[in-house]
C-alpha cells in the first residue's frame, strides 16, 4: 500500500465516524459506540502500516507528503491542503490512534448507561480526527485547522454533561483560555507570511536563517503562547483542573494522547525557528521550569483523584516543554517523555475511572482506602503506572525523565545547575504526590460510605488498562535501547552530542535518591497516620495556596478579568455618552433649528409681506446710516 496515497485515511476515518454518529441521531444509538471504536482502530491500522512502510525505506526517503487540493489560491498566498508523514508525525499518529483506540474501547463500559453514548463517541472520533490533522499537516494553516478542531472537540467533551453548571462553566473556561493561545498561532502565521511569503513548513524553515533574530524571536514567542494555551502551561494553565468535569475517558484522551501534547509538538516541529532565536528558547525553558514545579506543588494538595492527576499532567508537560527549550539536545527526550507519558498517564486516568466506577463516582480520595484487595486489576495496573511516572527503573518514566534531568544538568554553568535542581525537585514532588494518591486510594483503612460496594470493572475496561500498563513497563526501555528513538527522530529534530557536565550515573543516583525521599515522606505522612475523611484546615500559606491552584484563577481575575471589565464598561460609557451623545446631540441640534426655522415658513402672504417690508426698512436704514456717517 502506497503511504502517500492513503495518508488522508488517517484523519478521514475518525472524521467519517464523527459525521455518521452526529448526523444519524437515534438511528445509530444501538451500534454507534461500536462504529466509533471501529473507526479509531482502523485509523490505528493505517498508521501501523504506514510506520512499517517507513521502516522499509532508507532514512532520507522515509518522509512522504501528499497534496489533496488547492485550499487558498490567492495571488500572493498559495496554500495547499497537504499532509505529511515523517518520523516525528509518525510517533504522534501511532500514539493518538493507539492510545485513543484503547480509550474508545474502555468508554464502551464506562459510558454503557449514559443516554448520550452515541454523541460521546462522535465527539471522541472528532477529537482524534482533529488531532491527527494537526500532526500530519504540511503547513501552518492546515495545522491551525486541526488546532482549532481540537479546541472545539475539547469544548464539546469537557461540557458533555452540560446539564451540570460546573461542566458547562469548565468547557467555556477551557474554550476561552485556549482562544488566547490561539491568537498567538494566528499572529505568528501573519508574521511568517509577511517575512517569508509562505506558511509552508519547508519555505519557513528554509528562510529562517536569512530572517532577523528579532523577527524569529517574535515568531517563537507567539508560538510559545499558543503552546501554553493548548498544553496548559503557565500562565494559561487554569483550565486544565476544571476540565476534569468531563467524563474520565475524556481526561485520559486530553491528557495522554491528544490535546496537551499539541503544544510540545508545535515547539518540536518549529525547531528550526527556535534554534535561531535564543531568547525565544529561553522563554520556552522558563515556562517549562515554572510549570513543572507549579503543577507538582498543586498536585500535592489535591484530594480529588482526577484533579491530582491533572496537576501531574501539567507538571509532566512542563518537563517536556523544558526539554524542547533546550533545542536539539532535548527535542528527542521531550518526545520520548511525551510517548511514555501517553502510556502511563492514560493508564492512571483509566485506573482512576475504574475506581470511580467502583465507588459510585466518588472522586474524593479521603473516602477511599483499602481498595487493593477489592480492585486487584485496577490496583496492579494503576500501580505500574505509578512506578512509571515517579521514575523507578526499569519502568518507562525512568528512561525518559532521567534523560531530561541529565540534559538539564549538561547545559553547564549556573544555568545547568539551576535547571538540574528544578528537574530533581520536580521528581521528588512527583514521587510524593503520586505515593500520596496510591496510599489514600489503595491502602489504609476503608473510609467509604456504608452503602458503597466497591467492585472490579468489567473486562472491556480492564483490558485497555492492562495493555497500557504493559506500555508503562516496557516503552521506556524500548525507546532508549540503542538510542533508537533519538536515531529515529534525528532527521527531523536533529542530533546533538554535547559534553557530559555531570556523569549520567551521578544524575541517576541523585534522581533515585530524591524519588526515594519523596516516597518516604509521603509514606510517613499518609501511611503512618490516620487520614481524616475531611481535609484538615491548612496551617501553612503554601498549603492554602496549593489547594487554590496557587491562586491562578485569582491572578487571572485580578490581572485580566477585572481590568477587562473596567475597560469594557468605560468603552460602553464612551459609546453611550460620547459617540452616541455626539450623534444624538447633532440630530437634536438640527431638529431644533429646523423646527424654529420652519415657523418662518407659515404660508400666510401677509407674513411674507411683513418680512419683506421689515427687511427693506432695515436695508434702507443701514444705507442711510452709512451715508450720514
Amino acid at each position: 500500500m502506497d503511504t502517500a496515497t492513503t495518508l488522508w485515511l488517517l484523519p478521514a476515518l475518525p472524521l467519517a465516524g464523527a459525521v455518521i454518529l452526529l448526523l444519524t441521531g437515534r438511528f445509530s444509538d444501538k451500534w454507534g459506540h461500536l462504529l466509533g471504536c471501529l473507526m479509531a482502530l482502523a485509523s490505528f491500522v493505517v498508521a501501523g502500516i504506514a510506520f512499517f512502510d517507513m521502516l522499509g525505506r532508507d532514512t532520507a526517503q522515509r518522509g512522504v507528503h501528499t497534496d489533496l487540493f488547492s485550499w487558498v489560491p490567492v495571488a500572493g498566498l498559495q496554500v495547499d491542503f497537504s499532509l505529511q508523514l515523517d518520523q516525528l508525525s509518525a510517533c504522534f499518529a501511532l500514539l493518538i490512534t493507539g492510545v485513543g483506540s484503547l480509550i474508545h474501547i474502555y468508554s464502551i463500559g464506562y459510558m454503557s448507561h449514559d443516554p448520550g453514548r452515541r454523541r460521546f463517541f462522535g465527539y471522541l472520533n472528532l477529537f482524534l480526527a482533529a488531532m491527527l490533522l494537526l500532526v500530519l499537516a504540511n503547513n501552518y494553516l492546515v495545522l491551525y485547522l486541526g488546532w482549532e478542531g481540537v479546541g472545539l472537540a475539547s469544548y464539546l467533551l469537557i461540557g458533555f454533561w452540560f446539564h451540570k453548571p460546573t461542566a458547562a462553566t469548565a468547557a467555556k473556561k477551557a474554550f476561552v483560555v485556549n482562544r488566547v493561545g490561539d491568537m498567538g498561532l494566528a499572529i505568528a502565521m501573519f508574521v511568517m507570511f509577511s517575512t517569508f511569503g509562505s506558511i509552508n513548513f519547508t519555505d519557513v524553515f528554509a528562510g529562517a536563517p536569512q530572517a532577523g533574530e528579532g523577527t524569529l524571536t517574535a515568531i517563537g514567542l507567539l508560538l510559545l503562547l499558543a503552546a501554553c494555551g493548548k498544553s496548559a502551561q503557565v500562565p494559561l494553565q487554569s483550565w486544565l483542573g476544571d476540565a476534569m468535569e468531563g467524563p474520565t475517558p475524556v481526561s485520559a484522551l486530553i491528557h495522554a494522547a491528544t490535546m496537551v501534547t499539541a503544544g510540545v509538538y508545535l515547539i518540536a516541529r518549529s525547531g528550526p525557528i527556535f534554534d535561531l532565536a535564543p531568547d525565544a528558547r529561553l522563554g520556552v525553558i522558563l515556562v517549562g521550569a515554572v510549570t513543572l514545579l507549579f503543577g507538582a506543588i498543586v498536585g500535592c494538595a489535591k484530594d480529588d483523584i482526577k484533579k491530582a492527576l491533572a496537576a501531574s499532567t501539567m507538571s509532566q508537560i512542563g518537563y517536556m516543554v523544558l526539554a524542547a527549550g533546550l533545542g536539539p539536545a532535548g527535542y528527542a527526550f521531550a518526545i520520548m517523555h511525551l510517548l511514555t507519558h501517553g502510556f502511563f498517564k492514560a493508564g492512571l486516568f483509566l485506573g482512576a475511572g475504574s475506581v470511580m466506577h467502583a465507588m459510585d463516582d466518588e472522586t474524593d480520595m479521603r473516602r477511599y482506602g483499602g481498595l487493593r484487595t477489592l480492585l486487584p486489576i485496577t490496583y496492579v495496573t494503576f500501580g505500574l503506572g505509578y512506578l512509571a511516572i515517579i521514575g523507578v527503573p526499569p519502568f518507562a518514566g525512568f528512561f525518559s525523565k532521567d534523560k531530561i534531568i541529565e540534559v538539564a544538568f549538561n547545559q553547564g554553568g549556573a544555568s545547568g545547575l539551576a535547571l538540574g535542581a528544578v528537574t530533581l525537585l520536580g521528581a521528588g514532588l512527583t514521587a510524593f504526590y503520586m505515593t500520596r494518591v496510591m496510599i489514600m486510594t489503595f491502602f489504609g483503612e476503608r473510609r467509604w460510605k456504608p452503602e458503597t460496594h466497591p467492585h472490579e470493572s468489567p473486562a472491556v475496561m480492564t483490558g485497555p488498562m492492562i495493555l497500557l500498563a504493559i506500555g508503562s513497563v516496557a516503552a521506556g526501555a524500548l525507546f532508549a535501547f540503542g538510542s533508537s528513538l533519538q536515531n529515529w527522530l534525528a532527521p527531523v529534530v536533529g542530533a546533538h552530542h554535547g559534553e557530559e557536565t555531570v556523569p549520567a550515573g551521578v544524575v541517576t543516583a541523585l534522581a533515585l535518591t530524591v524519588v526515594a525521599l519523596g516516597v518516604g515522606f509521603a509514606y510517613y505522612q499518609y501511611a503512618q497516620r490516620n487520614i481524616p475523611e475531611t481535609a484538615p484546615e491548612a496551617v501553612s500559606a503554601m498549603t492554602i495556596a496549593a489547594r487554590k491552584d496557587l491562586y491562578g484563577d485569582a491572578f487571572n481575575e485580578a490581572t485580566f478579568m477585572r481590568p477587562g471589565g473596567y475597560l469594557t464598561r468605560a468603552l460602553v460609557f464612551l459609546d453611550n455618552r460620547g459617540i452616541d451623545g455626539i450623534v444624538n446631540g447633532t440630530a437634536a441640534l438640527i431638529g431644533g433649528l429646523s423646527g424654529r426655522i420652519r415657523k418662518v415658513q407659515s404660508g400666510f402672504v401677509r407674513s411674507y409681506a411683513l418680512s419683506m417690508f421689515t427687511g427693506a426698512a432695515l436695508v434702507a436704514a443701514a444705507l442711510l446710516a452709512v451715508r450720514l456717517w
